[in-house]
């Protein structure tokens, strides 16, 4: 059965996030970690491990066979594109020099990383 809620019961306090001032100039990666590291109790080693396992983690979404697109809840999307080939053609427009024609060169199928921002990280700015 659930539970009615009654006049004396209280909802929980919603959690006080604590401002920090915005950071002026790019973090190192040694910055980095310490940053992490004070603000999360943990040691640096600690957070480089955990860095380093994040960053195995991708790969293994990422390498050819595997998924193709990794999530970092709230933040990021990373995902794997294919592009097709295209073939070489002749004789086309040069946009920057009117009148001219230039030939463009062929290029092979690829494979790209397309990294998207999600609205927990768009929010931020």
């Amino acid at each position: 059965m659930v539970a009615k809620k009654t006049k004396t019961q209280k909802k929980p306090a919603a959690k006080k996030v604590k401002r920090l001032p915005a950071v002026k100039d790019r973090y190192t990666k040694s910055a980095i970690l310490s940053e992490i590291a004070e603000n999360a109790d943990l040691t640096k080693t600690q957070v480089a491990a955990v860095l380093d396992e994040l960053s195995t983690l991708i790969e293994r979404h990422i390498r050819k066979g595997a998924a193709g697109e990794f999530t970092l809840p709230g933040l990021l999307k990373i995902k794997k594109v294919k592009t097709a080939a295209r073939k070489a053609r002749k004789g086309v427009p040069n946009p920057f020099r009117p009148g001219e024609l230039m030939d463009v060169a062929a290029k092979p199928a690829s494979t790209k990383v397309k990294v998207l921002p999600l609205k927990g990280l768009k929010d931020f700015a």
